[in-house]
């Protein structure tokens, strides 16, 4: 009995080590005066893609409003603040020629199909599992570095950093 606890401990011991070693490194928060940085996220893109896009979220604790005019990353020929909408059934990207507004006590969601970045001229392919430095621009705040965590080719936000364990039922207990 007691080499069965003792051979179950070294499992579960081994288990939650190997969650928490393989868990997917969570986006960072990264503060420019009164904006607040988070989810920072990309697509793996195929090689040969040309573009790709960036998604995250910018919350303005301030009391005036900042603008997010565009950026600049070393893998990509230019970044851009783009739309995507529906007009008609038809679905239309455009960039925003005059940023996007942030305002005061308010967040900013940048998503698929949605207000997004735009990566131009890709010069390699954004693989799963990187981390993409990136520059942001805003009005007020200035020159921004955040890295956008690669996520696979078909996510639909970032990873959560929650890893849920085979074989075990919800609700155990280690």
């Amino acid at each position: 009995m007691q080499m069965r606890k003792l051979t179950f401990a070294a499992i579960a011991c081994a288990a939650v080590l190997a969650s928490v070693l393989g868990a997917p490194a969570r986006a960072e928060e990264v503060k420019a005066g009164d904006l607040v940085i988070t989810e920072a996220w990309t697509r793996a893109t195929p090689k040969g893609a040309k573009i790709g896009g960036g998604y995250l979220t910018i919350e303005n604790k301030g009391t005036a409003p900042d603008r997010l005019i565009g950026g600049s990353a070393d893998v990509a020929g230019s970044v851009q603040v783009h739309e995507m909408s529906m007009d008609n059934g038809v679905m239309k990207m455009r960039p925003l020629e005059n940023g996007l507004a942030i305002e005061a006590g308010k967040s900013v969601k940048l998503t698929p199909g949605g207000y997004h970045l735009m990566l131009m001229d890709l010069k390699s392919p954004l693989k799963k599992g990187d981390k993409l430095p990136i520059t942001l621009e805003f009005e007020k705040a200035g020159k921004v570095q955040v890295s956008l965590d690669v996520e696979g080719v078909g996510a639909q936000g970032p990873a959560t950093g929650k890893n849920e364990m085979k074989g075990m039922s919800p609700g155990m207990k280690m």
